[in-house]
């Protein structure tokens, strides 16, 4: 197969399973990955509404990645960007109507199964290098510019900035702090820790043998 069309089908799959993880997290309610706990705080506390926060902090972040590396930006930061959403819907839905009233050991698998679902996803289209998220992007960079530093731990790093931030920002707005455990509990806890690091692991193992790339 051409390698090109080999990079779209990995970039156009990893967006999908990307809104399909994003969608299981919302389902479950047991916490939200890192950077919706960042837009969830930034929602609490600037008097606009979400989808245009959304596109504005994106926006923000695109253009971090286009002064740093334009080769992360790319056909696939744009699916990203008008797909995603309607995909995250799509999933949250179709788990609600299949599993309605789900007790909490069935949502935590279903998390458990999100993360390693967001983690593979994430490192498709990362080793597609058609572009990533506009978020992606950032620790992608850093990683890069700072030849000495692991992805992983830029990863790790960007997460827990992102959930401290995040938790700041709503207890700033006044939410009580057992109530942000809706919002910023275990689920965004586990991912903060382990989404770089299972990011590398499917990068080694399934995208780069996929694209022949692993050395």
């Amino acid at each position: 197969m051409n390698q090109l069309v080999k990079r779209v089908i990995m970039s156009v799959c990893g967006v999908a399973l990307c809104g399909i993880s994003v969608g299981m997290f919302k389902f479950a309610a047991i916490g939200v990955d890192p950077f919706q706990s960042l837009m969830s705080g930034l929602d609490a506390v600037i008097p606009i509404r979400f989808g245009t926060l959304y596109v504005i902090v994106n926006a923000v972040l695109l253009l971090f990645a286009l002064i740093f590396d334009r080769k992360k930006i790319g056909i696939a930061t744009f699916i990203n960007l008008f797909l995603l959403g309607y995909i995250v819907e799509f999933s949250q839905g179709i788990c609600e109507k299949l599993l309605p009233d789900a007790p909490l050991w069935l949502r935590i698998v279903i998390l458990l199964m999100a993360l390693v679902i967001l983690c593979l996803s994430s490192s498709l289209y990362f080793t597609a290098d058609l572009g990533v998220s506009t978020y992606d992007a950032v620790a992608l960079v850093w990683s890069q510019k700072q030849s000495r530093i692991p992805f992983a731990v830029c990863r790790v790093i960007c997460d827990f900035c992102c959930v401290a931030i995040g938790v700041g920002l709503l207890l700033l707005s006044g939410v009580r702090f057992p109530d942000i455990f809706g919002t910023v509990g275990v689920g965004t806890i586990i991912t903060a820790f382990f989404m770089g690091p299972l990011i590398a692991f499917f990068n080694r193992r399934v995208a780069q043998p996929l694209l022949g790339t692993r050395r």
